[in-house]
């Protein structure tokens, strides 16, 4: 149920009240896959810096990994699923092809009265398409706080033989719960971008037991171009982010945070450094959760917050990039708790 607002503090943005996150219980190691492919544990720590990756269990669905997100950004909060006003889910591996997995989010929950809709934006731009979904609706002024789930089961994806999708992948949930702020501008304008001629670098077929191409049965696998997802990461996106600063009014020098989509903490890393900023500005989980997708940027920025390396007043500047070839990024001035109005729920 939505609350009285301070009348004394008028909201003047919309800031990222809390985060939460949902990873698998299952880890599997580098060690483990040395058992079951060709490869090595140098290989994956020194090509892809990646040492382990959580995997979704036969019992774990995407919206058991979203519910878990909402309920734990929800309790960072202090406040209850129930009294969010608006659910939006973005995920590319939904339960079922319909209904949208937010309705089951809620239905898991337990909360009634509330609506819920999935956005697919393609994978592993969805943590910034999906919260400038978000920050839309809050702007409109006809919710008070909504919850942006972003969460896929991508590792469920991989092609059976590519030991490399298995090295990188893994599963994962985070929430956003946005709400009103005072004093700051909170989540600044999100610029958006699409490279269609780039299709093809990163997708998902589906194949039937023939071995031909089906839209509606068969097995769902991922196909990437792994030179061309580097390349785009190296040769596009510094050019991208200068121009989401420069829409931002901010230099690169006055960011505190540079918070990345986590293709690799390899990748990672070096985009950092083509962007000439200082490596300790990256913030890095795939190190031990692998790639998870539109969840990863989120799950980095709560890292930051839990770590202490964010202080209200921070610039931070999340960057998402992935199939399609998708693109975004925005620059969030981090808000305190006493940003927020107080609110009865």
């Amino acid at each position: 149920m939505t609350g009285s607002v301070d009348s004394t503090r008028v909201p003047t943005g919309v800031g990222i009240r809390s985060i939460g996150v949902r990873l698998p219980r299952h880890e599997v190691t580098n060690a483990q896959l040395v058992e079951r492919f060709d490869t090595s544990d140098a290989w994956m720590r020194e090509r892809l810096g990646i040492t382990g990756r959580r995997i979704a269990g036969p019992d774990e669905f995407t919206s058991d990994l979203a519910l878990g997100a909402l309920e734990d950004a929800c309790k960072r909060a202090g406040a209850d699923p129930a009294d969010i006003d608006l659910l939006i889910c973005c995920t590319s591996t939904p339960d079922h092809m319909i209904p949208a997995v937010a309705a089951l989010v809620l239905r898991k929950a337990q909360v009634h009265g509330v609506p819920g809709f999935d956005v697919n934006a393609g994978g592993c731009a969805g943590g910034l398409f999906a919260l400038d979904v978000g920050h839309k609706y809050m702007e409109s002024g006809q919710y008070r706080r909504v919850a942006v789930v972003v969460a896929d089961t991508v590792a469920q994806l991989n092609d059976p033989d590519d030991r490399t999708q298995h090295a990188i992948f893994g599963d994962g949930a985070a929430c956003y719960l946005l709400e009103h702020c005072t004093g700051s501008p909170g989540i600044g304008r999100t610029v958006l971008g699409t490279d269609p001629g780039r299709y093809y670098t990163a997708y998902i077929e589906r194949v039937a037991e023939d071995g031909r191409l089906n839209r509606f049965s068969g097995t769902n696998v991922t196909r990437m171009d792994g030179k061309g997802v580097k390349d785009f990461a190296l040769h596009v996106v510094p050019g991208f982010v200068d121009e989401v600063t420069a829409k931002a009014g901010v230099a690169l020098d006055e960011l505190k945070l540079i918070v990345t989509h986590q293709a690799n903490p390899t990748l990672v890393r070096e985009l950092i450094r083509r962007l000439g900023q200082p490596a300790g500005k990256a913030v890095v989980v795939a190190d031990r959760f692998g790639n998870t997708s539109g969840s990863s940027v989120v799950i980095a920025l709560a890292e930051a917050e839990r770590t202490g390396r964010l202080a209200p007043g921070d610039k931070v500047l999340l960057l998402g990039f992935g199939a399609g070839m998708s693109y975004g990024g925005t620059v969030v001035h981090w808000c305190g708790r006493d940003d927020f109005p107080q609110r009865e729920w």
